[in-house]
């Protein structure tokens, strides 16, 4: 909760300091967010690389079972995002679900979609996904109060495996603990491959 509003600060500074000219020029007349975007790349391989191996343990004690968890989650949010998409005006169906896509996952979203497809679509991308990590922050016990211990879970997309998970242990119990590290990797590497999937090609 703490890390999510500092960033959530730290976005709003931000946007002060572009707004009122408080930065030097060379800082705000280039846009360093494409070496933002591969260094990301690069920590995400580095993240995949060294828990490659966590993926098999759940598999073979909940066979592929657990997979449903991951899937669920990316379809119902690809799902939802597209029928959004069709109720809005000023933004297409590919936008709803590129920022759907970012499953919590703001920081690389963010950038990612500011590259693809504009700083706004970016923008969106990033307080949509930060909203979707501070809700399940926020509201976990009543998400396993009246929908189930899986719920926070799916909720926390692919922040199950790091900042939502302590509050998801607590109220789900440790014996979710494995499936929610797996759900949250399973999804954080479906990320870049979909937006890659939106916009590349």
């Amino acid at each position: 909760m703490k890390s999510s509003l500092i960033i959530l600060l730290a976005f709003v500074l931000g946007v002060f300091a572009a707004r009122f000219r408080c930065l030097p020029d060379a800082l705000l007349d280039t846009d360093y967010s494409i070496y933002i975007l591969f260094l990301l790349m690069f920590f995400v391989g580095l993240a995949i690389g060294s828990d490659i191996r966590d993926l098999y343990r759940p598999l073979r004690q909940y066979r592929m079972k657990i997979l449903l968890v991951p899937m669920a989650t990316i379809s119902g949010t690809l799902i939802f995002c597209a029928i959004l998409g069709l109720f809005m005006n000023d933004i297409s169906v590919r936008e709803t679900v590129a920022i759907g896509s970012g499953f919590g996952y703001y920081s690389l979203s963010a950038v990612f979609l500011k590259e693809l497809a504009g700083a706004e679509t970016g923008t969106m991308a990033l307080v949509g996904n930060l909203s979707r990590e501070l809700f399940t922050l926020l509201f976990t016990p009543l998400l396993v109060k009246y929908f189930g211990k899986l719920a926070p879970i799916s909720s926390a997309g692919a922040t199950s495996m790091d900042t939502s998970l302590p509050v998801i242990t607590r109220y789900a119990g440790e014996k979710f603990v494995v499936v929610s590290i797996f759900h949250g990797i399973v999804v954080d590497m479906s990320v870049p491959v979909i937006l890659s999937l939106l916009y590349l090609f």
